[in-house]
């Protein structure tokens, strides 16, 4: 059934209003690219701003670590908003679902924004900040399947890989604007009032974002291959129901697959921005606004090189591909990590950073493809979400916590073991993975 409603996509063009290349790369952008703008303005501020402002003032260490503990909410959220939205993303369409995703993130950032702290209404301010942070999460939840799904069901069936790297190149896109209005802010304002109200206007900013991003995406038509299968009536009623009844392994396998790329991902943002600030000797002393700029410097790696990897994920295979950049991950983790992050040379630190996000990039390019290329269409949506984001609670939720209390305890040689050990499970789980390339939507 599903074959040959894939082969039938051409010759029912003129019934199927198909959307542009332009369109599908603009619209799974920009999408994408909001959404991890809101999602990482929370991630800088919860290591530079929130232990001062929505937690109770004493000792700086556990400020940050119940910070991060709010920071890892969203990611507990995420498979939520993926059961959620999937369900209607395969029941109703791409489309609507991604158009609701989208408002659900844009509201939670833009109420952070506006929350009171600690000091104005005690804990009800952490809780508050919680609750906003559950939103953010709920909405990225449903967000990056639906791109993804937008760019590969449009994609011609050679290049699905690279036309599924457009997303993906929303994270470093919308991590560079972050970072770049906090340094920009930190450079314009004081202290004091970068502290008092500057860091509330990258929250609020974001309501101008998503307004766009709205606009864009309400001029889209749905994906030809859901179109069919919704003209045949083929949808299936409860798609969370059938994936874990039919393709449990897939999504087993898929979230085991996501693993490296998150942890690595969040060891080397929110992680090395910890460590790298944090006074000596429990860190490396380094300048708040130094560390933002090396990021955003690093981070130009990490997006040069994930259209680079979906055009080698389509030439040679996603499967084939993805064991070469986890083995260099693993190599990276055991015998890079520790030494440049350790050095205390800024321009060691920023070889570290450059090298990590770049190996970021070549592992989250194929994920646009190969993760949607897993289930069938009719819970493609639920399938794929569901998947990358119970991967972000094992990966990226608890890394930050995870690699700080290691580094407190142990040293930095055992966040690169732990790091390793999360890019081994991604490994077996790869090899255990067929190849998915010439596999027909």
């Amino acid at each position: 059934m599903q074959a040959s409603i894939t082969t039938t996509i051409d010759t029912e063009n003129q019934e199927t209003p198909v959307n542009s290349r332009g369109k599908v790369v603009i619209a799974s952008l920009i999408g994408t690219a909001i959404e991890f703008f809101d999602f990482y303005i929370y991630a800088t501020a919860a290591v530079i701003v929130f232990p001062h402002i929505f937690f109770p003032q004493g000792d700086p260490t556990a400020a940050t670590l119940q910070s991060l503990a709010t920071f890892a909410i969203a990611f507990i959220a995420r498979p939520i908003g993926s059961a959620l939205f999937g369900h209607f993303g395969d029941r109703v369409g791409r489309k609507a679902t991604l158009v609701a995703s989208l408002l659900t993130m844009g509201i939670s950032t833009v109420l952070i924004g506006l929350l009171p702290g600690y000091a104005s209404i005690g804990v009800m301010a952490p809780l508050l900040l919680a609750l906003a942070r559950f939103g953010q999460g709920l909405g990225l939840g449903g967000e990056w399947g639906g791109a993804a799904l937008l760019a590969t069901e449009n994609a011609p069936a050679k290049k699905r890989a690279l036309y599924g790297s457009f997303p993906q190149l929303g994270a470093p896109i919308g991590f560079f604007f972050a970072n770049g209005t906090f340094l920009l802010l930190s450079w314009l304002l004081t202290n004091e009032q970068f502290m008092a109200w500057g860091w509330r206007i990258p929250f609020i900013f974001s309501a101008v974002l998503v307004l766009i991003g709205l606009y864009v995406r309400v001029s889209l038509h749905e994906t030809p291959v859901f179109s069919k299968i919704a003209k045949a009536g083929k949808q299936v009623k409860v798609p969370l129901g059938r994936l874990l009844s039919k393709h449990l392994k897939a999504t087993i396998l898929g979230t085991f697959i996501m693993l490296a790329t998150y942890t690595l991902f969040y060891i080397m943002t929110v992680y090395s921005m910890t460590f790298s600030t944090s006074p000596v000797p429990a860190g490396l002393g380094f300048p708040r606004n130094d560390v933002l700029w090396m990021l955003m410097m690093a981070v130009i790696g990490f997006g040069l090189m994930i259209p680079v990897a979906g055009l080698i994920a389509d030439k040679y295979g996603r499967r084939n591909s993805m064991i070469v950049i986890t083995s260099l991950i693993i190599l990276f983790a055991l015998f890079v990590f520790p030494k440049l992050l350790g050095s205390g040379n800024e321009s060691l630190v920023m070889l570290y950073l450059f090298l990590g996000l770049s190996l970021m990039g070549l592992t989250f390019g194929p994920m646009g493809a190969l993760l949607p290329e897993l289930f069938p269409t009719e819970v493609r949506y639920t399938g794929a979400s569901f998947s990358y984001n119970v991967s972000s609670i094992l990966g990226a939720s608890v890394a930050p916590y995870i690699a700080t209390w290691l580094q407190a305890n142990y040293g930095l040689l055992y966040v690169g073991f732990y790091l390793a050990t999360m890019a081994v499970l991604t490994l077996l789980a790869l090899i255990l993975t067929k190849e998915t390339r010439h596999q027909s939507l």
